[in-house]
């Protein structure tokens, strides 16, 4: 979904030293030979993928497939996880967008990595470029899906009501490699937003509550900020989000903070431009955001300062006035 403008204090994660390189995978000419007759990968292709770098394995226990979508709101492209164990069973995090090149490109990897057991389709939120490839993954997968229960009933219009498992709050999940996923409810930049933790990794998978290359667009600030304190409370080192780069050590630890920081910065500067007089929203933006803000992120901008201004408003720091109308011409 939209992001504001990249705020100073996360600069740094445009810096290549602060961010993991993505490694695209990619099938092509030079793979014929590499699938059996069944369209499995042969058993020593995953070595092979790994030496030639066309697979990301970001930590032990967490292969990452990143796609280039090219979208101005959330430099750095986008993410889907497989987590767990190739040689045993996994879990996937989102399903990516409806588009037939993404879809396509999260099975690749998944042949890639051997055809693993999925145990389990975790999805972060409801908005399309998260659950958009659903149907055709757990086709191929024959997957639960596991969702925030909010969105149960609409994912289960997708794929039918028996695929589809609710999760319970902080719920334990195994996968392959005797490790765990924790499911962190956290709403904010959307009512069913999910994130998961994976302690034996220190890995927390942000999805849309926290990006690796900007800030985002939320839906609830007292919400949000609710779940950066939450996902602040356990220990990780790397932060694996739904777009933009995954940020490993040491930056991988601070951002949630910065997140924090960054938001508690932005409500000074909205509160700070209604004290000089500034009323409207998009005088608010142009008081508060850099002036070469790019025009395809400034709508996004006026709704997170919309967010801002609706947090002050129930906590009675500010006051709404009527809109008034005018006849234009």
């Amino acid at each position: 979904m939209p992001t504001e403008a990249l705020p100073h204090e996360l600069c740094a994660l445009e810096n290549t030293s602060s961010v993991l390189p993505f490694i695209p995978l990619m099938v092509g000419e030079r793979d014929v030979g590499r699938y059996q007759a069944d369209g499995t990968i042969k058993c020593d292709i995953l070595d092979a993928l790994r030496t030639e770098r066309l697979v990301m394995q970001v930590k032990p226990h967490v292969y990452a497939m990143h796609i280039d979508d090219g979208a101005v709101t959330h430099p750095g492209g986008s993410n889907n996880y497989f987590v767990g164990d190739p040689k045993g069973d996994m879990v996937l995090i989102d399903t990516g967008d409806h588009h037939r090149a993404w879809t396509k490109s999260i099975l690749d990897y998944y042949k890639a990595l051997g055809s693993p057991k999925i145990t389990g389709i975790l999805i972060t939120h409801s908005h399309g470029d998260h659950i958009g490839g659903l149907d055709r993954i757990h086709e191929a997968t024959s997957a639960p899906i596991r969702c925030h229960p909010k969105l149960a009933e609409r994912l289960g219009k997708i794929v039918g009501p028996e695929a589809v498992v609710s999760l319970r709050s902080r719920e334990l999940m195994k996968t392959g490699g005797g490790v765990t996923l924790r499911a962190l409810f956290t709403p904010g930049h959307e009512v069913d937003h999910v994130c998961y933790y994976l302690r034996q990794d220190s890995v927390l998978f942000t999805g849309d509550t926290i990006l690796g290359g900007s800030s985002t667009t939320v839906g609830d600030l007292s919400s949000s900020m609710k779940s950066l304190q939450l996902l602040s409370s356990f220990r990780h080192d790397t932060i694996c989000p739904a777009h933009g780069p995954v940020v490993p050590p040491p930056q991988g630890a601070r951002l949630v903070q910065q997140y924090i920081n960054h938001r508690n910065e932005r409500e000074a500067q909205v509160l700070a431009a209604l004290a000089k007089g500034i009323t409207d929203v998009a005088e608010i933006v142009r008081d508060i955001y850099p002036r070469n803000l790019k025009r395809g992120l400034r709508h996004a901008a006026e709704r997170n300062v919309q967010t801002h201004l609706a947090k002050l408003t129930r906590e009675r720091r500010v006051a709404v006035s009527p809109a008034r109308y005018s006849l234009t011409g």
